[in-house]
């Protein structure tokens, strides 16, 4: 079986589609995806698809889910039987299928891996690692699926976890000197996630080292007035240390050997 949930949900057996096309069941299989090998319990299928106010005849309707998905694995694979794939167990259902079935485990051995060579100072591994990992997604987590309590709480995770990724390998970039490489996709990341200091700390950094001084430091200063204007609140004394920096052209910004100065760009 192979489960995509990092984009548009796709669910393939022996290559047969056996994604639901109603939106209850797709909601039920990205969570029994996003849980395959466990036993997910019927109180938390329930709340995902109806919230805290439940019809009562939730079980019921849950039942008759299960029994369509299990005519789509029917349908795509006759052996095993399909109660052997979506099985029931006491007090709720599992998706036998093994972990790295799920495009989820691609991304998160990746990025392990990423991280272990990047924190062992083997940053062009440490990019590439990163590289795979990010070119697993497709999209935003489950785009086509309508999202309930539980699956929210699991694209929440998803979602900090690839900005985790994606940040780290910038580090690990801008450590390999690739400064000017990087400046489209940090416009971009600043551009979607305007109150992230981190990644505005190293589009600073790039745009510095790019020749472009006056950029950096309108950077910090769109950073600074949105935070004042919208939350009260000031740039972090990191964020700030790096305007001084920026100011007086402090030599500690410049590449040297292939690093950056931890404090200001990690």
């Amino acid at each position: 079986m192979e489960i995509k949930v990092l984009g548009p949900l796709e669910a393939r057996l022996n290559g047969v589609s056996i994604t639901p096309t109603a939106s209850k069941p797709r909601q039920l299989l990205a969570l029994l995806g996003l849980q395959a090998g466990q036993v997910v319990t019927v109180p938390t299928l329930i709340e995902e698809l109806w919230g805290m106010t439940p019809p009562r005849s939730a079980l019921t309707t849950l039942q008759t889910y299960v029994l369509r998905i299990r005519r789509k694995i029917e349908a795509a694979a006759p052996h095993p039987h399909a109660k052997d794939v979506l099985v029931t167990r006491y007090g709720g259902y599992l998706l036998e299928a093994g972990p790295d079935s799920v495009d989820v485990a691609a991304f998160e051995r990746s990025a392990k891996a990423g991280r272990l060579a990047f924190d062992a100072g083997r940053l062009e591994e440490a990019s590439t690692l990163f590289g795979a990992a990010l070119a697993v997604w497709r999209g935003p987590v489950l785009s086509d699926v309508k999202i309930g309590v539980r699956l929210g709480m699991e694209i929440t995770r998803l979602e900090e976890s690839r900005l985790g990724v994606q940040e780290t390998r910038i580090d690990a970039e801008l450590r390999l000197g690739r400064h000017q490489a990087l400046l489209g996709e940090l416009s971009m990341l600043t551009a979607q996630h305007p109150m992230h200091e981190n990644f505005r700390a190293q589009h600073m950094l790039a745009l510095y080292r790019s020749g472009r001084q006056w950029r950096a430091l309108e950077e910090y200063r769109s950073l600074h007035d949105r935070l004042v204007e919208e939350l009260g609140l000031a740039p972090s004394e990191r964020l700030r240390q790096l305007q001084r920096a920026i100011l007086s052209a402090d030599s500690g910004l410049d590449v040297r050997g292939g690093a950056v100065v931890p404090q200001l760009a990690s």
